[in-house]
């Protein structure tokens, strides 16, 4: 998360400061108590006074072997005191202290976090992905390993949680909570980081959905038998878009619209065969009255198989592993969660 070798180096540095002020008190208490026959209250009081050098007189007239001992004892703590102030001033304006709280904010939350998303890579398609994921309030977890990228997310108006390292090492992908995650995102640079980052996240997690970038179509064939269930090749999805724009420009603005825009009030849901009711998972479109009970409107229906059947008959049904592609307003959507929640 936090550069953990800045950070490590700030507590080091302050814990040698603490070790060195107790192990000179120490050292002041016994030598008075042992040469001057102080007490442990006047031995502590004397080391203080001498260690702060505020100059107060002593607590007994010193012997001679007392004398040497407390000159000893200012000089060789003009060095300790000096690396303490330096150790602790360097601990606050390097913002270690407050990185520390940072770090601690981020792990607690991360504990916390459920069925969320993992974006690997804060780069071209990271940023996208990530500012959608923000414009739609879905919970996510970035993971980045340059440093100094990871400065620039700290620096960020928009409060993400992240972890620093490389996503490819099975420690970091834990520390995303890959075992409660209910997606993964990677859209590294390099095809074979992103090949090793599907592979560890479906061993570590059978149920999650994986969706990965790819450059060439070679590598598209490793990432689905590596797990991946979704491979995007963002180059070729480009030049698709730009050629469709001069065919069907209305239709492309359309639907770039209503999924990027955060002010559309449309969107799609996906509602799957295992999500119904088990009353309803038999009944037809008609039956259920989609549109009548929510507004919404069923405009495909994708198959088990990865087929989609576009525009289905009133006397559509699902079956195990099928799901309707529904369409509607924010509101619609909502009152079509909450109808299959209580059943038709």
């Amino acid at each position: 998360m936090i550069n953990w070798y800045t950070l490590k180096g700030g507590y080091l540095k302050l814990r040698y400061a603490i070790f060195l002020i107790i192990l000179s008190v120490t050292i002041g208490v016994t030598g008075y108590m042992h040469l001057e026959d102080y007490s442990f209250r006047e031995a502590f009081y004397m080391t203080i006074i001498t260690i702060s050098t505020v100059g107060f007189s002593e607590v007994k007239p010193l012997s001679e072997s007392g004398q040497l001992f407390t000159t000893i004892l200012i000089i060789v703590n003009i060095g300790v005191v000096a690396y303490s102030v330096s150790a602790f001033t360097a601990f606050i304006i390097e913002g270690a202290l407050f990185k520390g709280i940072h770090r601690r904010t981020i792990q607690r939350n991360l504990k916390q976090m459920k069925d969320h998303i993992i974006v690997c890579g804060y780069g071209r398609y990271g940023r996208e992905i990530v500012d959608h994921l923000l414009k739609q309030k879905i919970p996510f977890v970035l993971i980045e390993k340059n440093p100094d990228i990871v400065e620039e997310i700290q620096k960020m108006e928009s409060k993400i949680i992240y972890v620093e390292g490389d996503v490819t090492h099975d420690e970091i992908l834990e520390a995303a909570g890959v075992d409660r995650a209910t997606a993964l995102i990677s859209t590294l640079p390099d095809d074979t980081d992103n090949l090793f980052t599907i592979l560890s996240a479906r061993q570590m997690n059978e149920k999650i959905n994986l969706i990965s970038a790819a450059k060439s179509q070679r590598t598209e064939k490793k990432l689905r038998q590596a797990g991946a269930d979704h491979v995007i090749m963002p180059d070729r999805l480009g030049g698709f878009y730009m050629s469709t724009l001069i065919s069907k420009p209305g239709a492309v603005e359309f639907f770039s619209f209503i999924t990027n825009n955060a002010q559309s009030d449309i969107g799609f849901e996906e509602l799957s065969y295992e999500n119904l009711a088990a009353t309803d998972r038999n009944k037809s479109i008609v039956e259920l009255g989609i549109r009548e009970k929510t507004g919404t409107n069923v405009i495909g229906i994708k198959k088990q198989n990865g087929q989609f059947e576009v525009n289905p008959k009133p006397d559509a049904r699902l079956g195990p592993g099928d799901s309707f592609i529904v369409l509607g307003s924010r509101d619609q959507l909502k009152a079509l969660g909450e109808v299959m929640k209580t059943g038709s």
